[in-house]
């Protein structure tokens, strides 16, 4: 996944939860993916700081990986 599919994966998931977002009733099922979409959108920040940092210290960005659940929602803000 290179850094143009990151970005279009980020905007497609902040989409999908502004749409989800709206209205405020909530079903247990839209909880539930709003919860996944604020991991997926971890996750996928995480991978393009790693690709881009990779590449600020001519290293080779697609060695980058997607992290754990575990990992990246352990970071502090």
């Amino acid at each position: 996944m290179d850094e143009t599919d990151i970005l279009s994966r980020i905007h497609a998931l902040v989409d999908e939860e502004h749409k989800l977002r709206e209205g405020t009733e909530h079903t247990e099922d839209q909880r539930a993916r709003m919860s996944r979409i604020e991991t997926d959108l971890d996750q996928c920040w995480d991978l393009l700081r790693q690709r881009r940092a990779k590449r600020q210290y001519d290293e080779n960005p697609d060695e980058a990986q997607v992290r754990p659940e575990s990992t990246v929602e352990g970071y502090l803000q």
